[in-house]
């Protein structure tokens, strides 16, 4: 569960690790299927549980046929 919203599109999208690279690669497959996870960081604009909204970095896990799972807030950038 989120404690914020994402209101726009993520911009400056970096995969960060891969696969076999991803230290909860296991936990993953586990809970949402087979893939090729891989872990992605971007920054975008969202609401906050105070709610403000802020310019923010995100990361979150992405696989093919599954789609984006588990997005968290690492810093606020404004």
């Amino acid at each position: 569960m989120n404690d914020f919203y994402i209101i726009e599109q993520i911009d400056e999208i970096e995969t960060i690790a891969a696969s076999s690279s991803i230290r909860d690669n296991r936990r993953l497959r586990r809970a949402y299927g087979q893939g090729r996870w891989r872990k992605l960081k971007g920054t975008t604009t969202a609401i906050l549980p105070d709610g403000t909204i802020r310019l923010v970095e995100v990361h979150w896990y992405e696989a093919h046929g599954i789609g984006r799972r588990e997005f968290k807030i690492k810093r606020i950038l404004d």
